[in-house]
């Protein structure tokens, strides 16, 4: 179990995060939702070690935020970022291999993984990252984390700027990731979705949490409604 409290996280002398208590349960989808700005992606750095932090995060009882961001990721965290940051000038099992340095012995079954999950990707194996959409670069990222045989998945605004047919494939593929057993926090801007596919879920406002549920409790929350969904 991933258990956060009092955590404070920013930038310089900047304070993002600002007293940030959240729990997520083995098994489970937990969606932070939030507008631009809330501090989502920076609750994610926090966690994975890229960014300094005060407070106390654990991981299955063990202490994170002492540990170095390589040592987080050995023990089963791993981040994709937002904006996918996949290697444009490598071909995609050359990105995908990168995903999977730490675990040599698994290499050819993950790779099966992640091309189970998305056949496209098996089709444009030899394909340099840079020359593929949106889309499949998205693909990409995620099958990236997955080389890692991540227990926790921390994915950040996986959805961002792709086309409704590529956000369906993509929600798809993370319901199916969680139900292999892998536990996923998801940061999202599109609330419908995640909080759709979430077993629970927080709002976060400048910083802080000011609401959380299960995903069906927040979409039926008249804020929530207003404030993201436009009703």
């Amino acid at each position: 179990m991933l258990d956060i409290q009092n955590l404070n996280a920013g930038y310089g002398e900047m304070p993002v995060l600002r007293k940030l208590n959240i729990t997520i349960a083995d098994g489970e989808i937990v969606s932070v939702v939030g507008s631009n700005g809330a501090g989502k992606s920076t609750l994610l750095k926090a966690i994975s070690g890229i960014i300094k932090s005060t407070g106390i995060i654990t991981w299955n009882n063990e202490l994170l935020h002492t540990l170095k961001a390589h040592t987080i990721v050995q023990r089963g965290i791993v981040h994709v970022p937002e904006g996918r940051k996949i290697f444009p000038d490598m071909t995609v099992v050359e990105n995908l291999m990168m995903g999977g340095y730490l675990c040599q012995k698994d290499c050819q079954q993950n790779l099966d993984r992640v091309f189970t999950l998305f056949p496209k990707l098996a089709q444009r194996r030899n394909q340099l990252g840079g020359t593929m959409s949106g889309g499949e670069q998205q693909m990409l990222a995620i099958g990236r984390g997955l080389m890692g045989n991540p227990k926790l998945l921390l994915l950040d605004e996986p959805s961002l700027g792709l086309s409704p047919l590529f956000t369906e494939i993509v929600f798809g593929a993370i319901r199916t990731i969680n139900s292999s057993g892998v536990t996923v926090l998801l940061v999202e801007q599109n609330v419908y979705q995640s909080l759709s596919i979430s077993q629970r879920g927080y709002v976060i406002e400048i910083g802080r949490i000011v609401l959380t549920g299960t995903g069906e409790e927040l979409l039926n929350n008249q804020e929530v409604k207003k404030a993201f969904l436009g009703m």
